[in-house]
């Protein structure tokens, strides 16, 4: 019945979706395999990875009263340490998956699955991936976390909570950048906060695969929290706001904050956890997907804290 099962998911791999990479130039297709394994043209694991160094930064500089050029400054540079440490992120999943992505739909057409790029040249990638990132040196602490969690897949059914550890990490790092040392009073539940964050919405994007999952014997917190994952996850959303509107007490943050960022927050979230399909691929992609615009909602209203009570520098 397994062996039929799988069959069918193999059998039945949907088209790939258009992507902004069919518009490179023909002179550029050879590089194509290797953009793909960055999972350059799907921007919101970037995005999720940034969001937490872009708060801490902020809140740092608006707690140590800093000039614009300050956060702007390392805004850019954590920037671009995401998009180096996602890409590297991805092809090291891709390089540990390679074998199950080619057994489950959604992921044959993956640039190792289909058999484009071979494990050496992921692992030299890899390696050219790295050495950029050493032009980052605040970046590095992501690495080990990050690389560990596609192995946490096949040993336990919370590697949610090893991702939230990774993608958190910028928490700290922003802060420390910033300031020179951590607040841990404001740093510590920002970062516990985006773990909780962090956990709801890889486990709604786990539900898209929760079937193939069980097939190729990978674990994960859908499968785990199975029908109880609507309460679980209202459980951590309330966890995540509660934790940001403590950081922002503890920042000394004004109104804008806890108008924008944290009834912002609370809002989205409800309406994600209340309309949430978690037996529709479709609609787990665009809820996980909305997670993106929800960080950019919660770094606004730090922003606009820092505006008002950066006042002066604006004058």
């Amino acid at each position: 019945m397994a062996s039929r099962l799988k069959d069918e998911i193999v059998n039945t791999a949907p088209p790939a979706p258009p992507s902004i990479l069919d518009r490179l130039p023909s002179f550029a297709k050879a590089i194509r395999p290797y953009l793909e394994l960055t999972r350059i043209d799907k921007p919101i694991g970037t995005l999720l990875l940034y969001w937490p160094c872009a708060w801490s930064i902020t809140m740092a500089s608006t707690a140590n009263h800093l000039p614009p050029s300050v956060p702007l400054f390392y805004l850019a540079l954590f920037g671009t340490g995401a998009i180096i440490m996602r890409g590297a992120g991805c092809t090291i999943n891709d390089m540990w998956d390679s074998k199950i992505d080619k057994a489950v739909a959604r992921t044959r057409n993956r640039p190792l699955a289909r058999g484009d790029i071979t494990q050496f040249q992921a692992l030299s990638f890899l390696g050219l991936q790295l050495s950029a990132g050493l032009a980052v040196l605040t970046q590095l602490n992501w690495y080990s976390l990050v690389v560990i969690y596609p192995f946490m897949k096949r040993i336990t059914y919370y590697p949610q909570f090893v991702l939230g550890l990774a993608f958190n990490w910028g928490a700290l790092l922003g802060w420390s950048a910033v300031a020179g040392s951590v607040d841990w009073s404001v740093a510590a539940p920002l970062y516990a906060g985006g773990i909780a964050w962090c956990v709801l919405y890889d486990t709604i994007y786990a539900h898209q695969d929760k079937k193939d999952d069980v097939l190729v014997n990978v674990k994960s917190t859908a499968l785990r929290f199975g029908d109880h994952s609507r309460t679980v996850l209202t459980g951590l959303g309330t966890t995540f706001v509660s934790l940001l509107t403590y950081a922002g007490y503890a920042s000394g943050a004004g109104p804008l904050y806890y108008l924008i960022s944290c009834l912002g927050a609370a809002s989205h979230l409800t309406w994600q956890l209340r309309t949430v399909d978690f037996d529709s691929r479709a609609d787990c992609w665009v809820k996980f997907v909305s997670n993106g615009r929800l960080g950019g909602l919660v770094w606004v209203g730090m922003f606009a804290d820092y505006l008002a009570q950066m006042g002066g520098w604006f004058a």
